[in-house]
């Protein structure tokens, strides 16, 4: 497992981004997309049809991009069954493990702010009311999922490392250390990145 210091050996074609429900993973897809020139694809749009309610194509259209050559996506609905179509061909995953009150302050202002702007998401869905925040079920509080999936990562890691030896994971703990590292691929690319709309104090 690299760190933030440390080169990747190659140039990746297919990467996962991983890291808790709030830590910024489709921002930093779409980044990285930019960075090596792959098709992003934001897998909660695939999911999600109208009025929450999964696609029955979910898989499917996982299957479709899977095949392509080169692309970046969240590593998400790994029980949905996405973990043996997408991670047998990944060939980078980064993982964003950072601190609880990261995650969990992300995690409140982009709630915050798609409920109260009502903001319109994958076919056509908007976020849930705010007082549905503080709802016991874990399915319907995204707060309470955000605590109940803290450690995912930090179980599974251990073992995603021997069933997919030709996978190589990257582990940033702070979006500082994100950005440095972000910076040193676009770099060695010869492109130019523009700054994340909102820093974090956390070092």
């Amino acid at each position: 497992m690299l760190t933030a210091a440390d080169p990747l050996p190659f140039r990746p074609e297919r990467v996962l981004i991983a890291g808790v429900t709030g830590s910024g993973k489709t921002t930093l897809a779409r980044r990285v997309a930019g960075v090596w020139g792959l098709r992003q694809i934001e897998i909660d749009g695939l999911f999600h049809g109208p009025n929450w309610a999964p696609r029955p194509e979910f898989l499917d259209d996982v299957r479709s991009f899977a095949a392509e050559d080169r692309w970046v996506t969240e590593w998400q609905y790994t029980s949905k069954g996405t973990d043996e179509i997408l991670t047998p061909r990944a060939d980078l995953a980064i993982w964003l493990d950072y601190p609880y009150r990261v995650v969990r302050s992300r995690l409140l202002r982009r709630t915050l702010r798609r409920s109260i702007l009502r903001t319109r998401m994958w076919n056509g869905n908007v976020e849930k009311p705010i007082w549905q925040m503080f709802r016991s079920d874990p399915d319907e509080n995204i707060l309470a999922w955000q605590t109940k999936t803290l450690g995912h990562w930090t179980e599974r890691m251990p073992d995603y490392t021997l069933r997919f030896p030709q996978l190589t994971i990257v582990r940033l703990r702070t979006p500082n250390e994100t950005e440095q590292w972000l910076r040193a691929q676009a770099g060695e690319s010869g492109v130019s990145i523009a700054p994340p709309k909102r820093r974090s104090r956390d070092r």
